[in-house]
């Protein structure tokens, strides 16, 4: 594989913005996704796939057709092209770092920004490897312009490679996906796979089919605001009500201080004055049984303080989000196995662990497409200190190939 052609392809797409929003109902939530979705209609019918298709709303299919003469399965790949909102997704400026030495990485010499192994020691696996970065100013947006990069370069070089035996596959680029929307209009029926992957995973090998529980939570708490200097038993301070609220949940069930199966409450936003604190939080568990009491905890805090209160100063709205694929992949095991082979016979080790996140994928299978999720390569998503190495991105997108040749053998 041309691998200055595969870098090429993937700074063409981080360098567009694509940040999307959750604050806006609209599908997709921001009109600049539809840059690169224009961008990959016109490269997908130039690699000379068929049935390329951007609907109305901002999803992006097409079909790499088969050339064999007997039937296998149909499989997708799925990536999404949105970006986090958690860190500015504007005005990318990727650098890139040949033969990495496995010292500190200078990102920004004005503000003294700088990757360190130091802190982040999963770099030291990659000495040698070409690294990209960011200049520390925005993200970087392997998440997952990596997995579009991957899936658009193994069907080119499928199409190049006529003698790489394979059955009908189907792709998808979806919008939203880091707003909780990327499979919400997705639809399974037109695409027409029996199963799919996402190639958006973080370190080589990974390999997972369990992911998170997740809900939404809003705890909205109403105070009274008089003159400070005659608030004596007048006064309700809705903020130190929230921080009484926040006290009551379990302190070391954070993101940062969880792994692995560990679930967690999480903070994300917060906003106060006197009249009105409104906390958001995020609720995440991998067990089904553990997940239902995090929401109830969240409803019993909120009686207990309102019965101390004497009024029902604070409400709480919680809506549920996604729920772990593992249900439905189980079933269908052979989907998971295939990638182990193929991933072996590469010398890749899998890694096969829980998803501490979401992905299309969760939603997708219990819409009845069972989805996977494999490696992109990148770490550090969502923020300045995010970076992907180049080798990486050409790994995955030889172990799409590796499965398109896995499926025609398995089922011939």
């Amino acid at each position: 594989m041309n691998k200055e052609h595969i870098l090429n392809r993937f700074i063409s797409y981080v360098t567009v913005d694509t940040e999307s929003d959750p604050n806006n109902p609209a599908f997709p939530s921001t009109e600049k996704q539809w840059n690169l979705a224009k961008q990959l209609e016109k490269e997908l019918n130039e690699i000379g796939l068929s049935d390329v298709e951007l609907d109305e709303n901002c999803y992006i299919m097409a079909t790499l057709p088969s050339n064999i003469d007997y039937e296998v399965p149909t499989i997708g790949f799925v990536a999404h092209i949105d970006t986090s909102p958690d860190f500015t997704g504007k005005d990318v400026k990727p650098q890139i770092h040949e033969n990495y030495d496995g010292k500190d990485i200078l990102l920004n010499k004005e503000q003294n920004i700088v990757l360190s192994p130091d802190y982040f020691d999963d770099l030291l696996q990659y000495k040698g490897q070409t690294i990209i970065t960011t200049d520390g100013t925005t993200l970087l947006g392997a998440d997952d312009k990596a997995g579009v990069t991957e899936i658009v370069s193994a069907m080119e070089y499928l199409i190049q490679h006529p003698e790489i035996k394979h059955g009908k596959i189907r792709i998808c680029f979806t919008p939203d996906e880091e707003v909780g929307k990327g499979a919400h209009l997705f639809d399974v029926e037109k695409f027409g796979a029996e199963w799919a992957y996402t190639m958006d995973g973080s370190q080589i090998g990974e390999l997972e089919y369990e992911n998170f529980n997740a809900a939404g939570a809003v705890v909205t708490i109403n105070g009274k605001i008089v003159h400070p200097g005659y608030a004596k038993g007048k006064m309700i301070n809705s903020m130190l009500i929230a921080n009484e609220f926040i006290a009551m949940l379990p302190e070391n069930e954070v993101p940062e201080k969880t792994s692995g199966y560990e679930g967690f409450f999480h903070l994300h936003d917060m906003e106060g004055k006197v009249e009105q604190t409104t906390l958001q939080y995020i609720i995440r568990d991998h067990d089904l049984n553990l997940f239902e009491k995090r929401k109830e905890l969240m409803q019993t805090i909120t009686s207990q303080l309102n019965n101390k209160l004497g009024n029902d100063l604070i409400e709480v709205s919680i809506k549920d989000q996604y729920y772990n694929m593992k249900e439905k992949v189980v079933p269908v095991m052979h989907i998971v196995d295939i990638v182990e082979d193929v991933m072996k016979e590469m010398n890749i080790t899998p890694l096969i662990k829980p998803i501490r996140g979401g992905t299309d994928g969760s939603q997708l299978s219990y819409k009845g497409l069972p989805c996977p999720n494999i490696f992109a390569g990148g770490h550090n998503f969502h923020g300045r200190y995010e970076y992907v190495p180049l080798e990486s991105i050409i790994k995955a997108t030889e172990v799409i190939v590796g499965i398109a040749q896995k499926v025609t053998v398995n089922f011939s």
